[in-house]
């Protein structure tokens, strides 16, 4: 039995909730992508999305690679993936590779919080997408020391995550363990579990 794009986009979607907003709740991240290419404006869209995230003192700490299939950026974010993400990744048409500098650039002080504010970026960037009807699945199984040597990545700048970008494809095309996964609604902790007054009591909202 086939699954449409429509019918797998309505098993992920988030219950509805009043007042959030709706690229919130359509956002997932699937594994089976479109060959399908991003059309140029759309990404320079999803990047001045996260260009505009915030960021403490202003810094704005991030960098990102991306490639497309077919170029040699690609390739090697590709090829610092783990086998399993390759095994899926190989059909997104980009790749992003998302990097923190560790210090200020205005004194020279550790930014405790350039991969905080990074993963901020990479949400702006991701919503966008979200938002132009495409999708970004961000993952830590990648070998950073390998990207790092790759792009010659200087040592005062952290490894944030690899993101694949495209369109949704055929679910069907996944291994079956996989396909299980794509075909889950989505589930997330109730927020009497991570909202909170004190540790482990729930704050009153």
């Amino acid at each position: 039995m086939s699954h449409t794009a429509e019918e797998i986009e309505q098993i992920k979607h988030a219950p509805m909730i009043p007042g959030v907003i709706e690229e919130i709740l359509a956002r997932w991240s699937p594994r089976a992508f479109s060959h399908r290419p991003v059309a140029a404006e759309d990404l320079k869209k999803i990047f001045e999305a996260a260009r505009w995230a915030a960021s403490s003192y202003n810094e704005q700490p991030w960098r990102f690679f991306v490639g497309h299939r077919g170029d040699a950026t690609y390739q090697k974010i590709f090829d610092s993936l783990v086998e399993f993400n390759q095994g899926w990744a190989k059909s997104a048409p980009v790749l992003i590779l998302s990097v923190a500098s560790k210090s200020f650039a205005h004194n020279g002080a550790p930014n405790h919080f350039a991969i905080h504010d990074t993963g901020a970026a990479t949400a702006y960037l991701v919503l966008q997408a979200t938002k132009l009807r495409l999708h970004g699945h961000s993952m830590a199984g990648f070998n950073q020391e390998k990207a790092r040597a790759a792009f010659g990545i200087p040592e005062n700048y952290a490894i944030g995550a690899v993101t694949a970008l495209g369109h949704l494809g055929d679910v069907d095309g996944l291994p079956e363990g996989l396909l299980e996964q794509e075909m889950s609604p989505r589930q997330r902790k109730p927020l009497h579990e991570i909202v909170l007054a004190e540790w482990g009591e729930p704050a009153k909202l």
